[in-house]
């Protein structure tokens, strides 16, 4: 456990080095700093849309809009759900990462249903290089969908890196797998040169979404 006094400022330091913060629980104050012998990677061009979801992107049943709600997003991945139960976001990481959005290095990706937020992700940008934090989904599909029109964006911004932290079964159907940490550590150097961008509105349609994955940039 650190005793420090963690900002946003040292959040990005430590991104940049390969750690990333987490909390015991929802209710602890304290962060401590993670640095996993493997760490899950999604490739950008190798990115894996299984066929049921690709028919459900191009259907558009979501408003797909990025940054509108951030706070929403960290709400709902905070949310406790009988898959999952309790989650590590605490009130201090919430703080940290909204912080974060607000000065532009945070981003979300969120589904909407009806003026509701149905789902979505967000994460850190550092250079060329997104962190992947967390996904909620509160109908079918969203959060999966959000990681679609996720990877789209990073392709448009020249990302060379998505960083999932681990890897589960479930993002192993995208495509992501583990890397050591020394390898991971010579891409994210090498992502953290790059100078890419978070394109906030794409004004895509689900079909031409999928349709400039199959093109590498």
């Amino acid at each position: 456990m650190t005793t420090i006094d963690v900002t946003p400022e040292l959040v990005l330091r430590a991104y940049a080095m390969g750690l990333f913060p987490m909390a015991e629980s929802a209710n602890d104050r304290e962060i401590f700093w993670v640095d996993p012998e493997q760490r899950g990677v999604i490739p950008l061009e190798g990115f894996h849309a299984p066929r049921r979801l690709r028919r459900t992107v191009r259907q558009d049943i979501f408003d797909i809009r990025c940054d509108t709600d951030f706070e929403g997003v960290i709400d709902g991945c905070a949310e406790a759900t009988p898959r999952r139960g309790a989650t590590w976001i605490s009130g201090r990481i919430r703080e940290l990462y909204v912080a974060l959005s607000r000065d532009g290095h945070a981003h979300s990706v969120e589904c909407w249903q009806d003026d509701r937020l149905v789902g979505g992700l967000y994460g850190v940008s550092l250079g060329g290089a997104f962190f992947g934090e967390s996904m909620f989904s509160r109908v079918r599909d969203a959060s999966k969908v959000a990681l679609v029109h996720l990877v789209a964006h990073l392709r448009v911004g020249r990302y060379t890196l998505l960083d999932t932290q681990f890897v589960t079964d479930h993002l192993r159907g995208f495509g992501a797998f583990e890397i050591q940490r020394a390898e991971y550590r010579e891409r994210l150097e090498a992502a953290l040169k790059v100078k890419a961008r978070f394109y906030p509105r794409l004004g895509r349609a689900g079909a031409a979404i999928l349709q400039s994955m199959t093109h590498t940039s």
